[in-house]
């Protein structure tokens, strides 16, 4: 059966239509995937992209400016993401730049983040790798969280044993807390150690007041310790002493040895001591002496009055005056 011309019209609206769509969404497709402008590869190695896929997005300061062209895994911990980056954008993206991967939203695809820094350092060209920076994924932190919720769950039930411990008076801090017979020693106990500590404050305050005045110069101490010279003499009289000591000593030694001999009936002291004989003898010749002294003053005071010697003594006389004159 032919096709009317209405027909052949409507196919032909629809095949043009359909074309204008199509051509439309494979140049709007392409404008938002940069297909069409010209662009600059950069890449950046990772340890673990966390789910990062072909054909997401790369954002710079939270603007899309490309997308992810491969991934390449090199061996276990090395993951290189090659980035296709519009070359408009590229001028501005400096060599220093770091690279994240990160969420878009809270269950949004995994994007690439470029973060800039404030640097003077050179724009990046096609071929540069910039560095990168792992962020913690969400397994870990699961992972982390759980670790920690056993870890607080082991804790709790260790502290509810030692609550109840305390609580039925078992232990240390059980009988502090439920003997008040032990808690009245304790208070005693802090009160003496209170006691104690305040005279040791009062006997260090005086222990200050004194190397005050030591160091002041006001006592002996204090002196002998500022005065070179009175530590000098100090010096000299303590050497002075133990010179005399050992001197003391010697005669000390000299002495018994004197005594000895008295004792042992030897030289003119022991004669002295110990015969009478000899003692009375001594006093007779001293008595003797004295009795010979006197007449020999009688007889001289006799020729002094004699006419002979009377001419001679009183010319004695006046040359020991003209002498003392």
């Amino acid at each position: 059966m032919k096709k009317t011309a209405s027909q052949k019209l409507k196919l032909g609206v629809f095949v043009v239509l359909g074309t204008m769509l199509l051509i439309a969404a494979l140049y709007s497709i392409g404008n938002r995937q940069n297909l069409f402008g010209s662009n600059i590869k950069i890449m950046s190695q990772f340890t673990n992209v966390n789910g990062l896929e072909l054909g997401n997005n790369v954002r710079y300061s939270g603007i899309n400016v490309g997308l992810v062209s491969k991934i390449k895994m090199i061996n276990d911990s090395q993951i290189i993401v090659e980035m296709l980056i519009r070359e408009s954008v590229g001028k501005h993206i400096k060599k220093d730049a770091v690279a994240t991967i990160s969420s878009d939203g809270l269950v949004g695809n995994m994007i690439v983040n470029i973060i800039p820094r404030e640097s003077k350092k050179l724009p990046v060209v096609s071929g540069d790798t910039i560095q990168s920076f792992s962020k913690i994924g969400t397994d870990d932190m699961l992972t982390t969280l759980n670790v920690t919720n056993e870890n607080a769950a082991l804790l709790t039930a260790d502290l509810l044993k030692i609550t109840t411990k305390i609580i039925d008076g078992k232990g240390t801090l059980g009988l502090l807390i439920n003997d008040s017979i032990m808690a009245r020693d304790l208070k005693l106990a802090v009160y003496e150690l209170r006691k104690a500590s305040t005279g040791a404050s009062q006997t260090i305050t005086e222990l200050k007041d004194i190397i005050s005045s030591i160091n002041k110069g006001e006592s002996v101490a204090g002196v002998l310790l500022s005065d070179s010279l009175s530590g000098q003499k100090m010096k000299t009289m303590v050497s002075n002493l133990e010179q005399s000591s050992d001197e003391i000593i010697e005669v000390s030694k000299n002495l018994n040895v004197v005594l000895k001999d008295i004792k042992e009936g030897k030289g003119a002291l022991n004669y002295l001591a110990n015969d009478p004989t000899l003692v009375n003898n001594i006093d007779s010749t001293m008595n003797s002496i004295k009795e010979g002294t006197y007449r020999f003053n009688q007889n001289m005071e006799a020729l002094k009055h004699n006419f002979l010697f009377r001419g001679y003594f009183k010319k004695m006389e006046k040359q020991k005056k003209k002498k003392n004159r």
